[in-house]
């Protein structure tokens, strides 16, 4: 009996940690800061299996300042 009770119990843990899937970073917005520069957003995604959703996780902005073209 203590037996059931104990596989039972893994059983149902490793269903619910299999619930939840993350993948990431990926490059989810890049756009101009105005200054001869671009700012990139990178996030995860996290698939919820029970409740059929996406969203993102752990969102990170970078800037990265272009140098102004040489002229010749």
């Amino acid at each position: 009996m203590k037996y059931r009770s104990i596989c039972a119990t893994a059983i149902a843990l490793a269903i619910t940690l299999m619930g939840c899937t993350t993948a990431g970073p990926y490059v989810t917005n890049i756009s101009s800061n105005g200054k001869d520069g671009l700012v990139v957003e990178k996030c995860g995604a996290k698939l919820n299996t029970f409740m059929g959703t996406i969203s993102n996780t752990d969102c990170t902005t970078s800037t990265i300042y272009l140098e102004p073209k040489p002229r010749t």
